[in-house]
């Protein structure tokens, strides 16, 4: 067992990371270790990415206990670079942290300055271009985010700061100890690109309130969705989009924040309805949205959107029932959850439990699910059940040839005598998924004597396939 992080009393102490307990614990008995758990570690800093999206929507992770936040563009916001640092630091030490952060043209600068820079002025952690070099030449080599041999080896030569590596010749040093060290040291210094990837999607579309007094009631947060609607529709109409996803980004002064979801089944821009969606989704979660002391920001983004066509509406047309069936989907499925409307579709599979499957209703255009409502195209063929198991069931049958129909079955510890049968309905094997050996099916439509119709297959054929042949239930007719 090994440690894994240090606060500054066992840093104080001479511990380090990575060193063997037993060895910890003979330099200082009364150690508290307490087991590691990696993955609530993890759950805590998305957690702290989701409050740093306060700052800027580009968030990403560095490694187990940093971050990185992309604050081009987003510094004017705050009053500039300095007092946005200070916010974000001052904020997160009131919530009992103890973080450190730094400002400048590069993320390996920065995460060099946050790890082994001196404690300082916030104006100190601003670092421009031009003294790039200067900060960085004090800091030991292994602010260039190294591996552990690499270091090793370097602190054997005598290159122990970054201002030593500077002075040195660059092409021993990449023979020696390859490209990457001196990629690392370029990242920092900004001569080579080292991009950012955000841990979430960015949001085409964004809008939000800062409130001077918290909110918490549902009234209140349903009056800012419809503000912050309302705020969209000169956006999306400048686009001439229409939303399909919205995101509601409430923060609570506590820096929890909670992110919630209303889809669309077709593209709209209605703040009204944009409102409507919310209340379902309020109504639905119920007490899982703890206003706690309430909320101080509000955001609503657009996560995903479609062209919008805007059509005259004639006077003398009969009524257009898509949009009054959309608003049914839509306030179904925020209230009662997506998979409270399936509508089922066609796949591209000669196997029958692979032909159909069932969808979301608001993943579907409106005008399909009206066809299927209406009749107009059915998802099954004639041939096929009524009901179609969705793992077929075995049973037993006996046949009076080994090819033709069953003459009697037991299913379901029941007896059925057959007295009409249809078929053989030969279906081959999806070779290029179940693999070539995929044995052979045979479909029956059978009925016994009190009028019930089945539907039963054999799955392989008599000494032209390996295995005995068996029977199985997928489904019946009435």
């Amino acid at each position: 067992m090994r440690l894994t992080a240090l606060d500054e009393k066992a840093l104080g102490l001479g511990l380090k990371r990575g060193q063997g307990l037993a060895e910890a614990k003979a330099m200082c008995p009364d150690i508290d270790a307490i087991k590691a758990e990696p993955e609530a570690d993890a759950g805590f800093l998305n957690a702290l990415a989701d409050w740093c999206s306060r700052y800027t929507p580009l968030v990403a992770r560095s490694g187990m206990d940093g971050l990185f936040l992309d604050i081009t563009g987003c510094c004017h916001l705050f009053g500039g670079e300095e007092n946005l640092l200070s916010d974000a630091l001052a904020r997160l030490a009131g919530m009992g942290l103890s973080v450190s952060g730094a400002v400048s043209h590069t993320p390996g600068l920065s995460w060099a300055l946050a790890h082994y820079g001196k404690a300082g002025s916030i104006a100190e952690r601003l670092v421009d271009p031009a003294r790039a070099e200067r900060v960085l030449s004090p800091l030991p080599v292994a602010a260039l985010r190294l591996e552990a041999d690499v270091l090793e080896a370097l602190s054997k030569m005598g290159l122990r700061t970054i201002g030593d590596l500077l002075d040195a010749p660059r092409a021993p040093l990449v023979r020696r100890f390859g490209q990457r060290l001196m990629m690392r040291l370029d990242q920092a210094l900004g001569r080579e690109e080292e991009p950012i990837s955000p841990r979430l999607p960015v949001a085409g579309l964004s809008v939000e309130r800062r409130l001077a007094e918290p909110v918490g009631r549902e009234e209140d947060l349903l009056f800012l969705a419809g503000e912050l609607s309302r705020a969209m529709l000169p956006m999306l109409e400048q686009r001439g989009l229409g939303g399909r996803l919205f995101e509601l980004s409430l923060f609570r002064v506590d820096g929890a924040v909670f992110h919630v979801h209303a889809g669309s089944s077709k593209p709209l821009r209605d703040p009204r309805r944009m409102e409507a969606l919310f209340s379902g989704r309020f109504a639905a979660l119920k007490d899982e949205l703890d206003a706690g002391f309430g909320f101080e920001i509000v955001r609503l983004s657009v996560c995903h959107a479609e062209p919008l066509e805007i059509r005259q509406m004639d006077m003398g047309a009969p009524v257009d029932t898509s949009q009054t069936l959309a608003d049914f989907i839509d306030q179904a499925t925020a209230r009662f959850g997506a998979d409270c409307l399936l509508v089922p579709v066609l796949r591209q599979s000669h196997v029958p439990e692979r032909a159909s499957a069932f969808l979301p209703a608001q993943e579907m255009p409106v005008r399909a699910v009206s066809s299927i409502q209406s009749g107009s195209a059915s998802p099954f063929r004639p041939a096929r059940p009524i009901r179609l198991f969705r793992y077929p069931e075995q049973v037993e049958a006996v046949a009076e040839v080994p090819e033709g129909p069953p003459v009697q079955f037991r299913w379901r510890r029941t007896m059925h005598r057959v007295v009409k049968a249809e078929g053989p309905e030969r279906i081959a094997g999806e070779w290029w998924v179940d693999g070539e050996e995929a044995p052979t099916r045979d479909y029956f439509r059978i009925e016994d004597e009190a009028g019930r119709r089945y539907w039963l297959y054999r799955e392989g054929l008599y000494e032209r396939e390996p295995g005995m042949p068996r029977w199985f239930m997928h489904g019946f007719f009435a």
